[in-house]
């Protein structure tokens, strides 16, 4: 198991957040993450709600706009905000496009040279993050839950449909759904994966939950002033493919919110109240 590095810690809601650094062997390089832990974590390990941002993202996004940490600290809930992607890879085309590369992982695990020796963010998020937060913070991920916003809402969808034994719950902000069908996922995914759809379909929530549902509720908060709602995000498409699978679904949509964190701030504690109920918090 790699070092950790202590980059910062401040006192937060009598709790402590932290932000970290070690080396990852599944992106190849060093990988930032952030951690806010509740007073609660001095006495026993809590619980864990881990956060994917979106593009563009890091683990300061969340961390530092989402205003999660109050309700988290009475809850006693920690919160995991991982980085959106390894940085400084050297890689040609890695930087320099908002919508690929550095800041753009998309959590999946990449098969395409030169991407899949660093761009394994899915196996980073599912199993290497975890296996570190257990043995380096007073944590217990066997009780965890996943949230996110837009490609971090499209990761959360995706990996606990694909690990439903490994989550209590998932919600979503404005997620993008369907990325096999969609702009930023055709632009994204055949560079990660290759030009077999198969392996798209991997990474597609409305594709995954007619293969298996997810136990409980899925949660999903959706602004209707979204700039990217009709071309980008499309909820009406997961909408619909958890109709048909029997899927449980509270889909919720909000005139007048954007994509923007002040829309994630408004709702951000209906997502932490969700995810404690199925977490035995509340």
């Amino acid at each position: 198991m790699t070092t950790l590095e202590t980059i910062s810690e401040q006192r937060c809601f009598d709790g402590t957040q932290g932000f970290y650094r070690h080396d990852s062997l599944a992106c190849g390089g060093a990988m930032r993450f952030a951690v806010y832990l509740p007073a609660q974590a001095q006495i026993a390990p809590v619980p864990v709600l881990y956060f994917l941002a979106g593009l563009t993202c890091t683990e300061e996004t969340a961390t530092i706009k989402a205003g999660a940490q109050q309700l988290a600290s009475e809850l006693g809930m920690a919160l995991v905000m991982p980085d959106t992607s390894p940085r400084d890879t050297g890689f040609e085309g890695a930087t320099g496009d908002w919508e690929f590369g550095e800041g753009a992982g998309f959590y999946v695990d990449a098969t395409v040279a030169p991407w899949a020796s660093r761009f394994r963010m899915y196996s980073y998020v599912v199993d290497e993050l975890p296996a570190f937060l257990a043995t380096h913070f007073p944590v217990d991920t066997t009780r965890a839950s996943i949230c996110g916003h837009s490609m971090g809402g499209h990761g959360a969808l995706t990996i606990a449909l694909k690990n439903p034994g490994r989550y209590r719950s998932v919600s979503a902000f404005a997620p993008i759904v369907a990325p096999t069908q969609v702009p930023w996922g055709r632009k994204a995914l055949p560079r990660y994966l290759g030009d077999n759809t198969a392996r798209w379909a991997e990474y597609d929530a409305c594709e995954l939950v007619r293969l298996h549902n997810f136990p409980g509720s899925i949660l999903i908060d959706q602004g209707e002033a979204d700039r990217f709602l009709t071309e980008q995000l499309r909820p009406e498409l997961f909408d619909q493919a958890c109709a048909e699978s029997g899927q449980s679904l509270l889909l919720r949509r909000h005139p007048g919110y954007d994509h923007s964190y002040y829309f994630i701030a408004s709702f951000i504690d209906d997502h932490l109240r969700h995810h404690a109920q199925a977490l035995g918090l509340a």
